[in-house]
């Protein structure tokens, strides 16, 4: 029974793809170091309770839906890491350290918000190239399974990611 919101549509394909889910969970984590406090399951969970109303989803294939979560984990570290960003600084209050190794430590907390900074400005320009980061770098995911999910080439993929692995290093050394 089919609801006009495609609810049973999104739940099919996370049940099916679940255990993918999970690998896409585990190379987000690995990837974000010690920045996030949340388990392989808790991502995927949370991840869940986000796409669960996605509309854009009704009639998606199992690689769009793929990197739509992919997309979407990205987002919940980003937004765990910004939470902790929030609490660790205390609002207006003056920091005061006399042990550099604490604020080397929280330079690496930001890494993630400059590394999310960067995509979202590659995005303005070259939205296709931050689709392919996004995938790649954050999913996982292989150029033969980009190439399928956006309707382009391997060849083309590897392109973009080539241009884009370029874009976010220029930018980030200027932040």
């Amino acid at each position: 029974m089919e609801t006009t919101d495609g609810a049973p549509q999104i739940d099919a394909l996370w049940v099916g793809l679940y255990p993918d889910l999970k690998q896409l969970a585990r190379s987000r984590l690995r990837r974000s170091g010690p920045n996030t406090l949340l388990d392989t399951t808790g991502l995927v969970n949370d991840a869940y309770l986000r796409v669960a109303g996605a509309a854009a989803l009704r009639d998606a294939s199992p690689g769009q839906f793929l990197a739509y979560a992919a997309r979407t984990m990205r987002s919940v570290v980003i937004d765990l890491a910004r939470e902790r960003q929030a609490l660790r600084r205390g609002g207006d209050m003056a920091r005061i350290t006399l042990n550099t190794a604490v604020v080397d430590a929280a330079a690496a907390d930001d890494e993630p918000l400059q590394i999310d900074e960067a995509l979202q400005q590659l995005a303005k320009v070259e939205p296709r190239l931050s689709q392919v980061v996004e995938m790649r770098y954050f999913g996982g995911f292989t150029e033969a399974e980009i190439g399928t999910a956006l309707g382009v080439t391997e060849r083309t993929v590897r392109r973009d990611w080539e241009k884009a692995r370029l874009l976010l290093r220029a930018m980030l050394a200027t932040s």
